[in-house]
């Protein structure tokens, strides 16, 4: 699938819990200015009155047809069927909404929705992280090539999606990827999410700091201490983004293990990567105390931070060689160091998410 050369529309929504942003893409971009309006999410018949009227603005700017809708959309949804359940910042969608069907009825074209997550994996996938690294080994004559991505949503939640060999991993229940929901071994008792998200970071600061805890802060506040251009505690800082690093590196190598692909974050707090991915490989890279004396490697893959360049060469040269095979003089290339990586979107969430709306409508309308 050539996203980039498709000339086919697909009207697009950014589903947010107090506004929705309608927009369409063709050739992976947007060409249409984007329409706001209130979610309405108290109120369902208005909210899907509200939709109707976001999405036929954005058609009265298109110069052709568009050919389906598709957009990301809170769970918990049976998204195959394109039914929507009990949203929590959502809460006049209760008792099962057929939304494709309201859609589909109102514009006479198919529509999908899916989870954020599966969408920003998606475009990461085919428009984004995963062509780009596999680029940068064809140009450092590496022979090696990546099929599977784990995408990270890292901000007021912890999100991920899982793309494999050309799919992404929905489930039987459209719940695979519920990552924040894995268990930490730093901190049993809670899930990952309170260790990887906004408010762990926030927590944490406050902790750190001895801050009464109505203080009123936000992750770009405590990374502008921590870069020493605001007022604060910058060991706190660094010991809050420090901490969240652990949290989410354990969450990595468990999802490393299952998935034996690279990752790629997104998000707000992506944006404060120097501060905890320090710790992230720490984690990755680190040992078992099992057997006691006898450490156990984490993981079988070298984990690689690709924000980091030195790394980043490390993981594009090629280091396999040529084994003998016996008997016959010929020879096999044989890479004995399997490798993972993680890295940054440079797509950013909000597009990478679009991009695979756009990537997901067009592949069903195909098959």
């Amino acid at each position: 699938m050539d996203l980039f050369s498709d000339k086919r529309t697909v009207l697009t929504l950014d589903a947010g819990g107090t506004n929705f942003v309608y927009s369409a893409i063709k050739e992976g971009r947007e060409v249409v200015k984007p329409v706001n309006k209130p979610s309405y999410g108290v109120q369902l018949d208005k909210c899907i009155a509200s939709m109707k009227e976001g999405f036929r603005e954005v058609i009265k700017q298109l110069k052709e047809p568009a050919v389906a809708v598709s957009f990301a959309f809170p769970g918990p949804c049976d998204y195959p069927n394109g039914i929507v359940g009990d949203l929590a910042n959502l809460p006049g969608f209760r008792g099962g909404v057929p939304l494709v069907a309201i859609l589909e009825d109102a514009f006479g074209i198919p529509a999908y929705i899916n989870n954020d997550g599966d969408l920003y994996t998606y475009g990461e996938a085919l428009g984004g992280f995963l062509p780009e690294v596999n680029r940068m080994l064809e140009e450092n004559g590496n022979p090696k090539r990546y099929q599977n991505l784990v995408g990270l949503t890292l901000g007021t939640g912890f999100g991920a999606g899982i793309f494999s060999q050309g799919r992404l991993l929905v489930g039987d229940n459209s719940l695979a990827a519920e990552v924040w929901l894995l268990s930490s071994r730093l901190s049993p008792d809670r899930n990952a999410e309170e260790g990887v998200s906004i408010r762990s970071v926030i927590r944490n600061y406050i902790q750190y700091a001895g801050l009464p805890d109505d203080r009123d802060l936000s992750p770009k506040d405590i990374f502008d201490i921590a870069d020493g251009k605001a007022s604060g505690s910058r060991d706190a800082a660094l010991k809050a983004f420090e901490l969240m690093g652990e949290h989410l590196g354990d969450a990595m190598a468990n999802l490393v293990t299952l998935t034996d692909g690279l990752i790629v974050m997104g998000g707000g707090i992506a944006g404060a990567a120097k501060y905890f991915m320090p710790s992230v490989m720490k984690t990755m890279n680190g040992w078992y105390a099992y057997p006691p004396g006898s450490p156990m490697i984490r993981l079988v893959q070298r984990a690689y931070n690709l924000e980091d360049a030195d790394e980043l060469q490390a993981f594009l040269e090629k280091t396999g060689r040529e084994v003998t095979v016996p008997g016959t003089g010929s020879t096999q290339y044989y890479d004995d160091q399997p490798k993972t990586a993680i890295g940054i979107s440079r797509l950013g969430a909000s597009r990478a998410i679009a991009i695979g709306a756009y990537a997901f409508a067009l592949n069903h309308l195909d098959n």
